[in-house]
């Protein structure tokens, strides 16, 4: 019992070793943006599709001419910054975080598949995965927004179908360095078919991978959303996105700079805040750090 409970805390002391304070600050952004997210309805001041034209352009409220009611000023049409910004986060996330599933389940299948049968599967897989690497993402994305109609539920398709490569690569790649341990060779020997020991040993030894692949993959694919809806092929109006409100105040910039500038920050705050913690999840799931003793406690 002693020895345990010192074993216990040699994984506590560990694991805070491994607590950046990028990470957490990651962890900390993320949680408080999904908090306003999901409760976004109960938590704006005003109501975010109001237009009220005698309201237009007013300042935040720390400069001169601001107005307490519009703590981060108004847009041209006047309606309250604050309150879009916090909505603009629903859609921001919503497709980040469905996209990422999509293009998570695909590469990972994919992957699986390529790196534990091998073969003409693999072959024919992997020339498919350099195909898609041959056509850059985002032109890939904007001329399927430009062919179908402009909706969430179609940006979400096209995001999801067209960033699954890299989860193919990686997982392929930790698939072909665990199926040749030990463990997985005694699998095979003893006539554990392909579907158990995918499921028992490949699958949990490349899920560290995947996820920090995937934690990144959601700021990636916000990113992406926001290029296409400033561009005007994203998500269309009435909806709010970060990217759309970065549109309709790029011909303030000079006059009414808060217009585009706080959805400009609220992008750069979460890509970064999702990078920070991919990164420490990162060093979090590494291998070494696993064998250290975090995760051999039974």
């Amino acid at each position: 019992m002693e020895a345990t409970s010192k074993q216990k805390k040699a994984n506590r002391a560990r694991f805070f070793a491994h607590l950046s304070p990028l990470g957490l600050a990651g962890l900390v952004t993320v949680f408080l943006i999904a908090v306003l997210a999901i409760f976004a309805p109960w938590i704006v001041p005003h109501d975010p599709f109001q237009i009220d034209a005698t309201q237009r352009l007013i300042p935040p409220a720390w400069m001169e001419n601001g107005s307490s009611l519009h703590w981060l000023g108004t847009d041209h049409l006047g309606r309250d910054v604050l309150s879009r910004l916090i909505y603009g986060g629903r859609v921001s996330l919503f497709v980040g975080i469905v996209s990422v599933v999509i293009a998570g389940f695909i590469g990972l299948t994919l992957g699986l598949a390529s790196g534990y049968l091998g073969g003409w599967l693999d072959a024919l897989i992997m020339r498919f995965v350099d195909a898609m690497l041959a056509i850059p993402t985002l032109l890939l994305v904007l001329v399927a927004m430009v062919m179908l109609e402009p909706s969430i539920a179609t940006l979400i398709l096209i995001i999801g179908l067209t960033s699954w490569v890299q989860y193919t690569r990686v997982v392929r790649g930790e698939v072909l360095s665990v199926k040749e341990r030990e463990f997985v060779q005694s699998a095979n020997t003893l006539g554990a078919s392909n579907t158990y020991i995918v499921r028992k040993h490949i699958l949990p030894n490349v899920l560290s991978s995947f996820i920090v692949i995937a934690t990144i993959g959601i700021g990636t694919a916000i990113l992406t959303e926001s290029s296409l809806s400033f561009l005007g092929f994203g998500v269309q109006p009435p909806d709010i996105t970060w990217g759309g409100m970065l549109n309709d105040g790029r011909n303030y910039l000079a006059t009414s700079w808060w217009v585009a500038t706080f959805p400009g920050i609220a992008i750069t705050v979460t890509v970064l805040s999702f990078t920070f913690l991919g990164d420490w999840l990162r060093d979090l799931l590494d291998p070494r750090f696993i064998r250290g003793g975090i995760k051999d406690d039974k």
